[in-house]
């Protein structure tokens, strides 16, 4: 499986909302990093943020990818129903890095205005 591969199948779990296959994805150290939040390290801890999202539908478009050795690069629209009704659609540009078949760190650089008027 080639890193792309890697990749895109997080992006599936995702949109599946397949939290276990998203984990099984990510190694134990992983470094989540959505810029220009603080960044969360450890599985648990990301498999734990992942999961309190609790989103109702997930679809990620997405639009480039590219790899470059052990990393991924992805520009993406990720949409989100949330409880409530709310609908986000959020710009993103993701990079992910592949380390023994699994990712070891996941940076996203988005618009957090764009994010945060979106949950108002």
């Amino acid at each position: 499986m080639s890193n792309t591969d890697i990749v895109m199948a997080f992006i599936g779990a995702w949109n599946d909302m397949n939290w276990d296959e998203a984990a099984d994805l990510l190694t134990d150290d992983i470094v989540w990093h959505n810029i220009p939040m603080e960044k969360m390290e450890g599985k648990a801890v990301v498999d734990a943020a992942i999961r309190g999202m609790a989103p109702e539908g997930v679809d990620w478009e997405v639009l480039s990818i590219a790899e470059n050795g052990n990393k991924v690069l992805t520009e993406r629209v990720d949409r989100f129903d949330m409880p409530g009704g709310k609908k986000i659609d959020l710009p993103v540009m993701g990079t992910f890095e592949i380390t023994d078949g699994k990712i070891s760190a996941w940076r996203d650089y988005f618009d957090l205005n764009t994010f945060t008027s979106q949950m108002a």
